[in-house]
């Protein structure tokens, strides 16, 4: 099932010249601006001074959805998804997929997430989160929009559940870290969007490197998830939207493109999957 195509008015300014002198046009396809350490509007005009036309800002919660969905009412580089986290997938019920439909129908919401699976902590029981993540699947399809997922140490059982319940449909797998062969071949044949982060500029991160190298060109994505994993020169930092600079240089490393073809590239591709 595809999803809805919707065209929006309210582009960013761009102020960054990159070596070729034309305004970039950089997307940070994830973002939680409101844990960033920085009063919000800083935040963003920062971005907008690095070159960044578009930041999405991610819901956890029915309360930092609806913060974001306020947010990029003010702030027209701002867009959105909403969700539940599957840390927080314990609590859910009938009533969190009635406030993601609210939400949904707002023009600014592009996405449903960040939905998934989280093996790495133990705060919802994986029965709870697949209960939630499979809900979201549900909704996502019938509000026809992309899904953005988290999944950490559950990459088997991710996959499995989308393959299973969102086949043909839009699917962001964000902070993208897998790298087992069989699992990439996956991503690939499923026709998913990889979304990589600042781990991607880690020093020893060959082998996400190279599933970086086999991802279709028409499917990559850069992000931050600020205010974590900031990259490579300011790793150990607070991450931000203007970082997202350094993440897509080391991608055009990784794929022998120029700065400008890879963001022209991840640019178009987050308009395509994103709706806008």
């Amino acid at each position: 099932m595809g999803h809805r195509r919707r065209r929006r008015d309210g582009r960013g300014g761009r102020t960054a010249l990159s070596p070729g002198g034309r305004a970039p046009r950089v997307v940070d396809s994830h973002a939680h601006l409101d844990s960033c350490d920085a009063d919000v509007a800083d935040v963003i005009d920062e971005a907008r001074q690095a070159g960044v036309d578009r930041v999405v800002t991610i819901g956890v919660g029915e309360r930092s959805s609806r913060w974001a969905v306020e947010t990029a009412e003010a702030h027209d580089e701002v867009w959105v998804a909403v969700g539940v986290h599957p840390n927080d997938a314990n609590a859910w019920t009938d009533a969190d997929a009635t406030w993601i439909r609210e939400l949904a129908a707002h023009p600014r919401v592009v996405a449903i997430g960040e939905c998934g699976l989280d093996y790495y902590r133990d705060h919802a029981t994986p029965e709870a989160q697949d209960r939630a993540f499979r809900a979201q699947i549900r909704l996502a399809g019938e509000l026809r929009l992309p899904l953005v997922i988290h999944t950490r140490d559950a990459t088997a059982d991710t996959l499995a559940r989308l393959e299973s319940e969102a086949a043909g449909r839009p699917v962001i797998l964000h902070c993208f870290s897998i790298t087992e062969p069989e699992f990439v071949d996956r991503v690939i044949d499923a026709g998913w969007y990889a979304s990589f982060a600042g781990p991607l500029t880690y020093r020893r991160n060959d082998a996400l490197r190279e599933a970086a190298a086999r991802i279709p060109a028409e499917r990559l994505l850069v992000e931050t998830d600020s205010p974590y994993l900031a990259p490579e020169p300011r790793r150990g930092r607070p991450n931000r939207p203007a970082n997202v600079a350094h993440t897509l240089t080391r991608l055009a490393e990784v794929r022998g493109l120029t700065i400008d073809e890879t963001d022209a590239l991840t640019t178009a591709n987050a308009a395509r999957v994103f709706g806008w």
